[in-house]
């Protein structure tokens, strides 16, 4: 009932900048959450940035000060802006929504397709 399409992907050079978007559509306020994961290989998914419908943001300490993660309403749209970026930020990252009470996931969760994040020295 949620679909959500990532885009912005790629590859580039360490200390360049990416930015991802995650188009939204279907029930989209079945969720009050959205955030982007990152799956290296050979390695677990783990959260990246995560935004709430009150615009209450979090990130991996491995990200802080570096990645940006906002909204446009209008467009249904969540966006992560991916700074500096390094060899290690290489993964494959993930649009999710969920409905959450705290860290606590209520019904489904939604995933896009991922898209390929590659930063080479």
């Amino acid at each position: 009932q949620v679909q959500l399409v990532e885009s912005g992907g790629g590859l580039v050079q360490a200390g360049e900048s990416l930015r991802l978007s995650c188009a939204a559509s279907g029930s989209i306020s079945s969720i009050n959450a959205m955030a982007w994961y990152r799956q290296a290989n050979g390695k677990q998914r783990e959260l990246v940035a995560r935004i709430t419908n009150s615009g209450s943001t979090t990130y991996a300490d491995s990200v802080k000060d570096r990645f940006t993660i906002s909204r446009d309403n209008a467009k249904n749209t969540v966006y992560l802006q991916m700074n500096s970026l390094r060899p290690e930020d290489t993964a494959v990252y993930y649009c999710n929504g969920d409905r959450r009470f705290g860290s606590v996931r209520l019904g489904n969760s939604y995933w896009g397709q991922g898209t390929q994040v590659t930063v080479s020295s």
